[in-house]
């Protein structure tokens, strides 16, 4: 089954947000990580940080900027998937966050400027 017009969109974004970290100097460290809480599009490391990304791509600004889509639930997911990547690694103890970038697009899917928005969840945000 071909990929859906959404799911080619969401990797497109991916792909350019992956582009965006390493011409930042991040090393990308794993892609689409899963477990049982959800996924986490980037897993990166900047210097000793290591840097959860979600990527949030969208096309038109009819419902808002693509990081406005970030929920509260999904917030929560994103720090339970962290921290399972992190247990299952023995790294609890590590220097991490949370980062959102942004990649906007108009309705004809021309890119706008990407934005790396840092910090974007707080484990004392629930």
């Amino acid at each position: 089954m071909p990929p859906t017009r959404r799911t080619r969109l969401g990797n497109r974004g991916e792909l350019l947000a992956r582009r965006l970290l390493e011409a930042s100097g991040y090393t990308i460290l794993c892609p689409n990580y899963r477990c049982r809480w959800g996924e986490i599009d980037l897993i990166a490391q900047e210097g000793d940080t290591l840097v959860f990304v979600e990527v949030r791509t969208k096309r038109g600004n009819a419902f808002g900027q693509p990081e406005e889509s970030l929920t509260k639930r999904k917030a929560q997911k994103l720090v339970l998937t962290a921290q399972t990547f992190l247990e299952e690694r023995g790294l609890e103890q590590s220097s991490w966050r949370i980062d959102l970038i942004a990649v906007p697009m108009d309705s004809q899917g021309r890119l706008s400027p990407l934005r790396h928005l840092q910090n974007v969840v707080e484990q004392t945000d629930f």
